[in-house]
């Protein structure tokens, strides 16, 4: 039997790279997951690859997390399909880079919106069922570029730094109920972006990793899947950066 045997997760971003690898991490472990993704295609299709290895596990929904009144009838349909949720995690993002002096008020309100409004929905949309869960979850996937920003994205950092203010206070918040609330700061993880960076740009980066190598969305999923269990009950408004030792 796995950890989370039983336990009803939603999970945000979940049409690839690491939210895709954490909602097939948490089936593994014997969730139901709710696979949420902008695209209806994405949804589906990851969760279709999970409940071929795990027949009923997941279920797909679109959903654009920007959109609190659309986060609340996915919210309402989620209860509807699973009765209650007991783990949430806000993975959802986007990025729109580029230089303060040339940033767009659109390109800062649209990384904003989603990064960490969209948590906010999604919290306000399941947070009746979860503060009634003994044990419920909240895991809020933010960056290490939230905890040293960057140049060229003070749109995203901005709001990854903020997904942590605002854990820390729903850890403060619900720890009555016994929901803990946690953060996750991955490194520079492996993706199709990274795959597509020049070779020069991989070893500056690698330089500046201690480990010597890139992160795996596995590496993300693993941390999600201990927090979200009964071994994490103890842990409460932390930032766990996973990052080879980026940021020490």
């Amino acid at each position: 039997m796995g950890k989370l045997q039983d336990k009803i997760a939603v999970v945000t971003g979940a049409g690839r790279g690491i939210g895709k690898a954490i909602a097939e991490a948490f089936a593994a472990e014997g969730a139901k997951v709710a696979v949420i993704s902008r695209t209806e295609a994405n949804a589906q299709s990851a969760a279709d690859a999970i409940n071929a290895t795990h027949p009923g596990a997941a279920k797909a929904y679109a959903l654009d997390v920007a959109d609190g009144a659309a986060c609340a009838e996915v919210g309402k349909q989620i209860l509807a399909d699973f009765d209650h949720v007991d783990i949430l995690v806000n993975n959802a993002g986007v990025t729109k880079d580029g230089l303060l002096l040339r940033m767009s008020e659109a390109d800062w309100d649209a990384v904003l919106d989603t990064n960490l409004k969209g948590a906010f929905n999604m919290v306000k949309a399941v947070q009746r069922s979860i503060l009634k869960q003994k044990g419920a979850r909240i895991i809020n996937i933010s960056s290490v570029i939230g905890l040293i920003g960057n140049a060229g994205q003070a749109n995203y950092a901005a709001s990854k730094a903020g997904l942590i203010g605002f854990t820390k206070s729903l850890a403060k918040e619900y720890a009555g109920r016994g929901v803990t609330a946690n953060v996750i700061a991955p490194g520079f993880i492996a993706t199709d972006m990274t795959g597509v960076l020049d070779e020069k740009i991989k070893a500056a980066i690698l330089e500046k990793i201690p480990l010597g190598d890139f992160g795996q969305a596995d590496d993300i999923a693993a941390t999600a899947a201990f927090l979200a269990s009964a071994e994490a009950r103890y842990i409460t408004g932390q930032v766990i950066a996973v990052d080879g030792g980026m940021v020490m």
